[in-house]
């Protein structure tokens, strides 16, 4: 089946980072430590075949870990102990994701790809395993499908498939996974419906 994949990234922040666009004296780079995946099919009644997720361990720039600020904790619910536990290596994540999206174009609401593969491979100082022309813009996908432009500002990721109406479990907003899903919930709710073609995964 012809697939397409939905994808979120968890980048570290501080308290007051994204209005400083992570320009602080004492800022971290906002390189990934979460990654969240679906893979949409785009044939049939357009399911939902499978998930990814991944932590991975944060480094600076001199291949030192990161600590996990209380406040990122609380913004995503990803803390200390699960970067302890379950984190990998940015090279190992990025892997498990290319093999996991076995060559299907990924979208994000937003560019997330420039911080999990551009920002934190070159913090990391490891090759770009992914090359850019593999990853796209899903907003460009809901303009496709009619939703106002001045409605997608106000409509974050995690917000999305309740924007639609669509019914599904709960989901943790700034979980990776989570706003993948709510992503993947309303494409999949514009293909069923007829609002989103297929075709256009392709064309955009």
């Amino acid at each position: 089946m012809k697939t397409a994949i939905v994808f979120d990234c968890e980048f570290l922040c501080v308290q007051g980072s994204q209005g400083r666009f992570w320009c602080g004296a004492h800022d971290p780079d906002p390189v990934i430590a979460q990654i969240g995946a679906v893979k949409l099919g785009l044939e049939g009644d357009f399911p939902l075949l499978d998930t990814y997720r991944a932590y991975v361990r944060p480094v600076d720039r001199f291949g030192g870990r990161y600590p996990i600020d209380p406040f990122f904790t609380k913004l995503t619910g990803i803390s200390e102990d699960d970067i302890q536990a379950e984190g990998m290596p940015l090279q190992e994540a990025l892997a498990g994701f290319d093999r996991f999206s076995d060559g299907a174009r990924s979208w994000s609401w937003g560019k997330d790809e420039l911080n999990m593969v551009a920002i934190s491979c070159y913090v990391a100082g490891i090759p770009w395993s992914i090359p850019a022309h593999r990853f796209d813009n899903a907003v460009k996908l809901v303009i496709a499908a009619g939703m106002p432009v001045e409605d997608i500002g106000k409509t974050p990721s995690n917000k999305l498939a309740d924007y639609y109406g669509v019914e599904h479990p709960p989901l943790q907003g700034h979980d990776a996974l989570d706003d993948a899903l709510s992503v993947a919930y309303a494409l999949q709710h514009l293909l069923k419906t007829g609002k989103l073609q297929p075709e256009v995964f392709d064309r955009i």
